[in-house]
């Protein structure tokens, strides 16, 4: 804190002088500087996003005939099983229309049956009438009334038998709607348990069809949404790991993969929506918080790094001051910069190797001499460089 002290106080002290005196001999007074080593190493680009958490599926469990509400066995929070019954509606009124359908069935197959031995007489007969034609006993006119009385009870036979298989269908539709009457949680596809997200009734409430009741989602996995811009959007890509934190678990880190990447972007926010995948066997995370997602966009193995504090702009380019072997002057050297991480900068340029400065730019230009005020001996106490001490 010191050393920081004194040399802030330095360059003030320069930056208030109206030139830069020269000393005995014409030599320029060396400018006080603050440097750090550039590095070689690894950097990544790592980008967070804000968002928040949805339900991959949610299922609204809701009746398909129209009842009072006997009995509820889920509540809020509660596990559902694929197929679980969740309500019972009172079933009375549907008992009734099975039973009248049924016997409605009886008396379609009683009419089968009468039309069926009415048309085995008539058949009978009409064999007779033709023996007996044929033996000129039998006058046409009378083959041709039997005749058509045997057509007649030929169709009331179809006739029955239509009946006989509408009654059918209608006591297979009582039964169904009677089924109905249990409202089960019949969802498809994803895993087969489930949690009730809402309850919209209580017992003893009379419904119409189609009426929510419950709903039940999917937590594990979750879904996460986040909305990226132009600039990070074509780094993005399929099954890239994404790192999650959220308010709820302080400290903690959730993992999960970009699973869709939207195809078109806002016109009001020109951002694209991106949906990630975390698993969540525990449950612990939830639809509707807030997330902040970490995702690694690029990164560099082994890259020269600098300060961000080290780069300077002279004549509207970019470049550092690269400190002298011997510490006594500084070489400006443009740069090209890469990837930044915290105030680490990736930069690529010749002769970019030692310290450069990275407070006091403003003092110095290519060739100008320096001192270091403040600068650690390896046994922790400060001197001045060039002091020999």
């Amino acid at each position: 804190m010191i050393g920081a002290a004194s040399l802030g106080w330095a360059i003030f002290n320069r930056l208030q002088e109206p030139s830069v005196p020269e000393r005995r001999g014409g030599a320029s007074r060396a400018a006080p500087v603050e440097v750090a080593f550039i590095e070689q190493g690894p950097i990544q680009l790592r980008r967070t996003f804000s968002g928040s958490l949805e339900a991959p599926a949610a299922f609204g469990v809701a009746p398909k005939v129209s009842g009072r509400i006997v009995r509820l066995d889920v509540d809020l929070a509660d596990t559902v099983a694929r197929g679980q019954i969740v309500a019972w509606l009172d079933d009375d009124e549907y008992i009734q229309l099975v039973a009248q359908a049924e016997a409605e069935l009886l008396v379609a197959q009683a009419n089968l049956v009468e039309a069926t031995s009415a048309l085995e007489i008539v058949m009978r007969e009409l064999r007779r009438i033709e023996a007996l034609r044929k033996r000129g006993m039998s006058s046409e006119s009378q083959f041709d009334v039997v005749q058509a009385d045997q057509l007649t009870k030929t169709a009331q036979v179809k006739v029955a038998e239509a009946q006989v298989t509408r009654a059918e269908s209608a006591l297979e539709s009582a039964k169904i709607q009677l089924g109905y009457t249990k409202v089960t949680a019949d969802w498809s596809g994803g895993s087969d348990q489930r949690v009730v997200a809402e309850r919209f009734v209580d017992e003893g409430e009379t419904v119409s069809a189609n009426t929510p009741l419950l709903s039940i989602v999917e937590l594990d996995p979750v879904t996460g949404v986040i909305f990226v811009a132009e600039k990070d959007y074509a780094r993005l890509r399929r099954d890239q790991p994404v790192s999650l934190a959220t308010d709820a678990y302080p400290g903690e880190h959730f993992q999960g993969r970009i699973n869709r990447i939207a195809p078109i972007f806002r016109q009001a926010t020109r951002q694209a929506r991106v949906e990630l995948v975390v698993e969540n066997p525990e449950h612990r995370l939830k639809p509707g918080m807030f997330i902040r997602a970490a995702v690694v966009l690029d990164r560099m193995s082994e890259a020269t790094i600098v300060p961000e504090q080290a780069l300077t702009t002279r004549d509207d380019r970019i470049g550092v001051f690269v400190v002298s072997a011997d510490s006594r002057s500084v070489a400006w050297r443009e740069v090209t910069v890469g990837i930044r991480e915290d105030n680490r900068v990736q930069v690529t340029g010749e002769g970019l190797t030692g310290r450069v400065i990275t407070l006091g730019q403003q003092l110095v230009n290519d060739g100008s001499a320096i001192t270091i005020p403040t600068e650690q001996n390896d046994t922790g106490s400060t001197r001045t460089e060039g002091d020999g001490k």
